[in-house]
């Protein structure tokens, strides 16, 4: 039986990546980005179980429209890669409020958002997984040379919320995993990164198909490996 996935933020990027493999790879693709006619790339991909979806994951009615849109469809993987780094400008004195908050919106409170509007979509499903992409900045243990307030503190506060939702769900057979993607040559990671967002996509896709219910809840780097919280 063909599986299904919905990625979110998939207009560049590891997402286009993922989007891009999976209809590849034969899968019922719902891909979702901001503004579909922009996501030029995304466009070029085809098929009859491709879709492409206008979302704005800050935006929580935008969520509900498209969970009861799909009503009835099963999805086997909910995919949150949209992310943002936030403003430049976030060294200690130049902080400010607003655009914190909208990191938070997209990094920390969207995942859960998607997550908690598709459930029954998934539980219809036969993979119970819902993989989001986070970053090993979010990690205590990691953070040596401080700065990044506004990314750091939004990602460590999606894998507090992401551990938690592995244990509430882990009853229902969820599996819930949290993925760092590696240092990724995109334009969120920069040139300099280490791995291509094509390799990334790849090796991130092998873990999440191998992944057991022991995976669920962990914090897991782009070798498989635990990353201490």
């Amino acid at each position: 039986m063909q599986q299904s996935v919905l990625i979110t933020g998939t207009n560049r990027g590891i997402g286009l990546e993922f989007a891009r493999q999976y209809v590849e790879a034969g899968w019922r693709v719902h891909a979702c980005c901001r503004n579909p006619k922009a996501a030029t790339q995304l466009n070029t991909l085809n098929g009859p179980d491709f879709s492409v979806h206008r979302l704005d994951v800050t935006d929580p009615a935008g969520i509900t429209a498209l969970a009861q849109e799909l009503r009835g469809q099963p999805i086997d993987l909910l995919l949150n890669n949209a992310g943002t780094y936030g403003p430049a400008a976030t060294g200690f004195g130049r902080l400010q409020c607003d655009p914190w908050l909208t990191a938070f919106r997209i990094n920390s409170i969207a995942p859960l958002l998607m997550a908690q509007a598709f459930l029954d979509h998934l539980e219809a499903g036969r993979g119970r997984t819902i993989a989001t992409l986070t970053s090993k900045m979010g990690s205590m243990d990691d953070n040596g040379s401080g700065g990044n307030y506004v990314y750091r503190s939004s990602k460590a506060a999606l894998n507090a919320a992401l551990k938690s939702l592995a244990l509430d769900l882990a009853p229902r057979r969820f599996k819930v995993l949290i993925l760092h993607p590696g240092w990724v040559r995109t334009d969120m990671g920069g040139p300099h990164g280490e791995i291509a967002a094509d390799e990334s996509a790849r090796r991130l896709r092998a873990l999440i198909a191998g992944a057991t219910a022991s995976d669920s809840g962990r914090f897991i780097d782009i070798d498989g490996s635990t990353i201490p919280w």
